[in-house]
C-alpha cells in the first residue's frame, strides 16, 4: 500500500510540474500589465546602484545653492531629476561620486574633489528636506520610503581618494559612502581596471589587500566594477561578505567589452553571496550595437580623410551631418537588458542581480524604452512580460542589493 501511495504522489508531482498554474498577469491585456507594472514600481522600493547626478552637477560646474536648486526638480538636459524619479518609482539612487583617473595624478588624488561631490549631494537633502534624504542604510532608506521622500545613498567610483592613507576608509565611510568602486578606467594604487592593459599589480596591490579588508572591517560594500578579471577573484578569495558589480554588465553578449564579466566571473560573484546590477550602456550590452556604430565610426572617417578633412574642421560638419542621418547610431532595447537579467538569473540565480542603469554617465547612450529615469516600469513591464513573479521583481528592485548591504553591516558591527 505504501508503495501505491508513493508512486501516486509522484505522478500527483508530475502532473503539478507540467501544468503549472496560470498567473494572474496572464489574463491581463496589454494596458492591465503596463498599469500593474507601474503599480509595482510604486509598491516596491527601487534601488538602482548607479546614477551619476553629482557628476553631471560637476561637469556644468554647478553648486547646488537657493539660486541653482531648481536643476534637481526638473531637467531635461539629463536622466535623472525629482520629476522622473517619482514617476518611475525611483526611491534610492547611488549617487556616484565618481573620480576620474587624472586625479590619480596628483597630491591629494582627488580627496578635496571627491568631498565637494559628496557636499553636493547633501546639499540637495538640506535644499529639499520634504523630498529627498540621505541614506546610510537599507533601514534609513525604508523610513524615507514610508515618509515619501526619495533616499540618497552614496557609492565612490574609483577608490583613489583613499590615497595611500588606511584611515581614509573610515574617513569616507563617515562622510556617507557606503560602496566603493576599487578603480575606474586605469590601475590606481589599489588595483588594475579592466580598461588598462599595464597589468601594473596583476590584480591587487598590497595596499589595495589592505583596503579590501578595512573595508569589510568598517562596512563598505566592495563594488568589483571596472576592476580587472585577476583583481576580481582575488577579491574574491579575500573579502569576508558578499559583494557588488554596482553598474556592470555580462561579456557573453559583447564579447571584446573587457569592463563587462565573464560567465565564470558571474557564478563565482553568486557563489560569494554578491550581487551583479545590470548597466543599461548600449556598448555594454550588445555587441551588434558597438560593430555597427564601430564601422560606422570608420566609414566616416575615411570618407572625410578622402576629402582632406578632420572631424574638427567647418567644412566637415555638414558632411557629419548628413552621414549621421544616413548612417544613424544602432541602439539596443530593453528586451537587451531583460536578456543581461536572464542570463544572471540562469548562472547565479534570481538572488544576484538588480539594476545598475549608469545614468547621467552614458551621455544617453541608452536602450529604447529605458531613456531616463522614468523607466523602470518599462523595465518591470518587460520582465513581467518574461515570466518573473512579484517576488522576482522586488528582489530584482532592491531586496537583493538589501541583502548585500545590510550583510556587510552587520559583519562590522561584529569585527
Amino acid at each position: 500500500m505504501m508503495r501505491i501511495k508513493v508512486a501516486l504522489s509522484l505522478i500527483y508531482i508530475v502532473l503539478a510540474a507540467g501544468c503549472s498554474e496560470k498567473r494572474p498577469v496572464d489574463s491581463m491585456t496589454d494596458e492591465q500589465l503596463r498599469a500593474f507594472a507601474d503599480e509595482l514600481a510604486h509598491k516596491f522600493i527601487i534601488a538602482d546602484g548607479h546614477v551619476d547626478f553629482p557628476e553631471r552637477l560637476k561637469e556644468n560646474k554647478i553648486v547646488l545653492t537657493e539660486e541653482t536648486k531648481s536643476i534637481v526638480l526638473t531637467d531635461i538636459g539629463g536622466e535623472f531629476d525629482y520629476e522622473r524619479s517619482k514617476k518611475g518609482g525611483l526611491n534610492a539612487p547611488f549617487m556616484s561620486i565618481y573620480i576620474p583617473a587624472s586625479y590619480q595624478k596628483q597630491n591629494d588624488m582627488g580627496k578635496p574633489f571627491a568631498d565637494s561631490l559628496i557636499n553636493n549631494v547633501k546639499a540637495i537633502a538640506s535644499l529639499f528636506p520634504d523630498k529627498f534624504a540621505l541614506a546610510h542604510s537599507p533601514t534609513e532608506v525604508e523610513a524615507n520610503f514610508k515618509a515619501g521622500k526619495i533616499s540618497l545613498p552614496l557609492g565612490m567610483e574609483n577608490g583613489a581618494p583613499i590615497g595611500n592613507d588606511l584611515a581614509n576608509v573610515k574617513y569616507f565611510y563617515d562622510r556617507g559612502i557606503r560602496y566603493i568602486t576599487l578603480t575606474h578606467n586605469k590601475d590606481n594604487q589599489i588595483c588594475d581596471s579592466s580598461g588598462d592593459t599595464s597589468h601594473t599589480w596583476n590584480g591587487l596591490s598590497p595596499f589595495g589587500r589592505e583596503v579590501v579588508a578595512e573595508m569589510n572591517r568598517v562596512g563598505i560594500m566592495v563594488d568589483i566594477s571596472h576592476v580587472d578579471d585577476s583583481t576580481f577573484y582575488q577579491v574574491m578569495k579575500l573579502t569576508k561578505v558578499p559583494c557588488i558589480a554596482s553598474h556592470s554588465s555580462c561579456r557573453t553578449f559583447a564579447p571584446t567589452v573587457r569592463r563587462n564579466m565573464t560567465d565564470e566571473m558571474i557564478k563565482k560573484l553568486g557563489e560569494n553571496g554578491g550581487v551583479m546590477m545590470i548597466n543599461y550602456y548600449n556598448a555594454f550590452i550588445d555587441s551588434a550595437v558597438v560593430n555597427r556604430n564601430n564601422a560606422n565610426r570608420k566609414k566616416l572617417n575615411a570618407l572625410l580623410t578622402e576629402k582632406g578633412l578632420t572631424l574638427t574642421d567647418a567644412q566637415a560638419k555638414p558632411i557629419i551631418e548628413q552621414f549621421k542621418k544616413d548612417n544613424p547610431s544602432l541602439k539596443s532595447d530593453i528586451n537587451m537588458v531583460v536578456n543581461h537579467i536572464d542570463h544572471v538569473v540562469q548562472l547565479a540565480g534570481i538572488d544576484h542581480v538588480g539594476i545598475g542603469s549608469d545614468f547621467d554617465g552614458v551621455e544617453g547612450d541608452l536602450p529604447t524604452g529605458l531613456e531616463d529615469v522614468s523607466t523602470y516600469p518599462n523595465l518591470i513591464y518587460t520582465l513581467l512580460k518574461r515570466g518573473y513573479s512579484e517576488e522576482d521583481i522586488a528582489k530584482i528592485c532592491y531586496r537583493n542589493i538589501w541583502r548585500v548591504w545590510n550583510k556587510v553591516e552587520q559583519v562590522a558591527k561584529t569585527s
